[in-house]
């Protein structure tokens, strides 16, 4: 499973994936649980990819961050998020030394470690997936690279001059008879 896939949702623990998309909503499926569930388009839904946390210098991205977490417990589960919350601001502080303890809600750094042990515990591979997003993101920029316009076509003379077989509606010809 990639991690572009899993999502938040505002308000629910955990963390989903897309299981299937309506005309409103989209259908998840807990990544714990495997209950799924509609998530209408007022709820406020956010990819893990899209998500960043504060720091002193630039925002790290949370996939980023997911990654080092991978490093510093060797692809094993982190202390609960229900632990005491200064031994969890010491850890990330270990793992992200330079995150900005003043505009990082404790509630989210709680959750840092909750969703990393979910994706654990599930059997994401979350290395892979950063590499292969870092991947994606270089082949992207590789796109949008200018191109050279392309050259015109030159209009046959066969056709020029002679009306074109489409009909015209209704209100072209109410209009050109309007003005007569």
């Amino acid at each position: 499973m990639d991690l572009k896939e899993i999502i938040s949702i505002t308000g629910r623990p955990g963390l989903f994936k897309v299981v299937a998309q309506g005309k409103n909503n989209v259908i998840v499926e807990s990544i714990v649980d495997k209950k799924r569930f509609p998530a209408h388009a007022s709820d406020r839904i956010s990819t893990l990819a899209d998500i960043s946390i504060y720091t002193t210098d630039e925002d790290a991205k949370l996939l980023d961050v997911l990654a080092s977490f991978h490093d510093h417990y060797e692809g094993k589960a982190c202390p609960s998020h229900k632990e005491d919350l200064p031994q969890l601001e010491g850890l990330l502080k270990k793992i992200l030394p330079n995150y900005d303890q003043e505009r990082v809600y404790k509630s989210d750094l709680r959750k840092i470690f909750q969703w990393y042990n979910i994706l654990i515990n599930a059997g994401i591979k979350i290395k892979e997936n950063v590499k292969k997003e870092e991947v994606s993101e270089e082949k992207e920029v590789k796109k949008v690279a200018p191109k050279k316009a392309a050259p015109k076509k030159a209009i046959s003379k066969g056709n020029a001059g002679k009306p074109s077989s489409a009909k015209k509606s209704g209100t072209t010809k109410m209009a050109s008879q309007r003005g007569k």
